[in-house]
């Protein structure tokens, strides 16, 4: 392997890297913000699932590995040149792990995009099929949000008048070591241990989570929505990773600069490491500061994400399962009447200036590139 291929392969796990970093936790996002599981729990999970997904991205979602490699968008001349594919890893990457410091779920698609478009003006002196865009990259990323938060603001009532319906009730709790306690409201306002009747006080109160009480089948059903919620969210991450891990391992294909397998297990290694060291601050806005949500809506906003991503995989649509599980999050918000608009504003910016941003980092490590040769 030449050394510009082993330049080529590094650029790419780091946008891996980047990629874990910023897109890992999204799945898990509803078990952390609702309380069903602790942030390393939900971690170890989102990990196991993601690696999962990634290892089978290629011949469950092979058709987005030509989706990525720019063919149709970018001249054939120029898709396998190292300078390019440099150009459009770097530029993604620095784009994701930007947001990803700042604690903004963006979207790697975007970044990719951007990162195609940026270099392959430079490179191609304007030469770009920009009208490729708009049907197999643009589309799809712009209707996907719209149409995971309808589905999730129409399936949650359903999902409530059934359990209500099978005789299960919802209560809040508090979380005493593995015990979850009953709690209601006292005559002053505050929160009353029902067992003992104790006073909560304030620090005590940001543990509370709300639970479930009935049986359903026979089980409690408590215990059956946790492990629902804990496969919708695997679900997620697992189809997060089939729809991502194709559009990166593509920039090593193209280039010629790995074996299609090891390139796989590569990338799904380093979008693991990427996830375990640098996931904390988009974890925090994911799961706790577009909505609030309890383990029910948790589960609707998961499933509807996977099933979306899921099928856009299967169909070789390059969607952002960002763009999806925060379309959901806010439909979950929309029904409970907790969305913080300020937040969804922000991440909507964040969005915005995602692809542009791409595009012109990664023109700029062409052109710095370009002249590194030259000199």
């Amino acid at each position: 392997m030449t050394t510009a291929l082993i330049l080529v392969a590094v650029a790419v796990l780091f946008l891996a890297y980047s990629n874990g970093a910023n897109d890992n936790f999204k799945g898990v996002a509803t078990l952390f913000g609702s309380g069903t599981a602790t942030y390393r729990a939900a971690l170890i999970w989102a990990t196991v699932s993601t690696f999962a997904g990634s290892l089978l991205a290629l011949y469950l979602a092979g058709g987005l590995v030509a989706s990525f490699t720019g063919k149709g968008l970018i001249p054939d001349e120029v898709i396998a040149q190292p300078a390019f594919l440099l150009a459009v890893s770097f530029g993604a990457a620095l784009t994701v792990l930007l947001a990803t410091f700042a604690g903004f779920p963006v979207s790697t698609t975007h970044a990719l995009t951007g990162g195609l478009v940026g270099a392959g003006l430079v490179a191609t002196a304007g030469e770009v099929e920009l009208s490729v865009l708009g049907k197999s990259f643009v589309l799809p990323l712009l209707l996907s949000p719209l149409v995971s938060m309808l589905l999730t603001v129409s399936i949650y009532p359903l999902f409530r008048w059934a359990r209500r319906r099978g005789g299960v009730s919802s209560r809040t709790c508090l979380c005493v070591g593995s015990i979850y306690e009953p709690v209601g409201p006292g005559p002053d306002g505050g929160l009353l241990l029902v067992r003992t009747g104790t006073l909560i006080e304030v620090d005590q109160v940001s543990a509370c989570v709300e639970r479930y009480e009935g049986r359903i089948v026979g089980i409690e059903a408590g215990r059956l929505l946790d492990g629902l919620h804990y496969l919708s969210a695997g679900a997620v991450g697992f189809a997060r990773a089939l729809n991502d891990t194709p559009k990166i391992v593509a920039l090593m294909l193209a280039g010629e600069a790995i074996d299609p397998n090891l390139g796989l297990v590569s990338v799904a290694l380093a979008m693991g490491i990427g996830g375990v060291l640098n996931a904390r601050r988009v974890a925090e806005t994911m799961s706790k500061k577009i909505t609030r949500m309890n383990p029910g809506q948790g589960f609707t906003a998961n499933l509807v994400t996977a099933v979306l991503v899921g099928l856009a995989s299967k169909l070789s649509l390059p969607v952002s399962t960002t763009h999806v599980s925060v379309g959901s999050l806010f439909g979950i918000g929309v029904v409970n009447g907790s969305a913080r608009a300020k937040t969804v504003l922000m991440i909507l910016l964040a969005w915005v200036t995602t692809l542009p941003l791409g595009a012109g980092l990664a023109a700029l490590v062409y052109l710095l590139i370009r002249a590194f040769a030259a000199g």
